[in-house]
């Protein structure tokens, strides 16, 4: 792949936290245009290496390259829906607030939203089923609103690649199909997603590429079916896996 068209480009990558190292040596490139899962079993390192992807957290050796540059360079670009632990929901602000943070990129602390940027946080908010909700306190929702909610943050951003950490984790059937048909309409319209992701029995349907961790390494990487019946996936999650039953 050539990687100045990569979405991203990862090279040599070790991170952790103070002593404890939970990624070794991660390099893989993913092409932009596609919607990417990062998936393994529990304590592979799959959020860790978002959050350094991101710049959230420094790694120890190794880069991250965004659409071939510094992710300094590029920062306005991309936008982060988080997992729903991350977030403070007590914190004193509504559904619309929230969806607003998305135009910091383009306004700053000081600018006043105008028409066109109102519209995109009305179009946001419209396009998840939450206009009704746009008052509402963010701890009164439910955990597939909690979802939607940051996703329209994301939205508003405009941004041309979206990191989201499990964003289907919790939520109601409703929300989850909200959720992904809106995740395949940005990349249709030319965006890259990238998320970490739970269920692997969906892969194959919410994903066209996959990025398989275990024990803080690559095992495989490559389309959604590929890795889904590859010898990596069965030794990842042992004898009981089944691969007919995932595609």
């Amino acid at each position: 792949m050539n990687e100045e068209r990569a979405a991203v480009a990862v090279h040599q990558l070790s991170a952790g936290y103070g002593k404890r190292t939970v990624l070794r040596d991660v390099a893989f490139s993913l092409p932009a245009g596609e919607r990417i899962a990062l998936i393994g079993p529990n304590g592979a390192g799959k959020s860790t290496l978002l959050k350094t992807m991101l710049g959230f957290l420094k790694p120890k050796s190794g880069t991250v390259e965004i659409f071939g540059e510094p992710l300094e360079k590029v920062r306005s670009r991309i936008a982060y829906m988080p997992q729903s632990a991350e977030v403070n929901w007590n914190f004193p602000i509504t559904v619309e607030g929230v969806a607003e943070m998305g135009l910091f990129f383009s306004l700053g602390w000081f600018r006043k939203p105008g028409r066109a940027e109102r519209e995109r946080v009305e179009q946001a908010l419209e396009e998840l089923g939450l206009t009704d909700l746009r008052k509402r306190q963010i701890s009164e929702l439910s955990g597939g609103q909690k979802k939607r909610v940051f996703l329209a943050r994301a939205l508003v951003q405009n941004a041309d690649l979206f990191f989201l950490d499990e964003p289907l984790a919790g939520v109601d059937y409703r929300s989850e199909r909200a959720i992904m048909e809106k995740l395949e309409a940005l990349v249709g319209a030319g965006k890259s997603v990238v998320a970490v992701h739970h269920d692997v029995h969906t892969i194959t349907r919410y994903f066209d590429r996959a990025v398989l961790l275990d024990g803080g390494t690559v095992q495989a990487v490559g389309e959604a079916r590929e890795v889904v019946v590859s010898e990596a996936m069965r030794k990842c999650y042992g004898e009981v896996f089944q691969a007919e039953k995932w595609l």
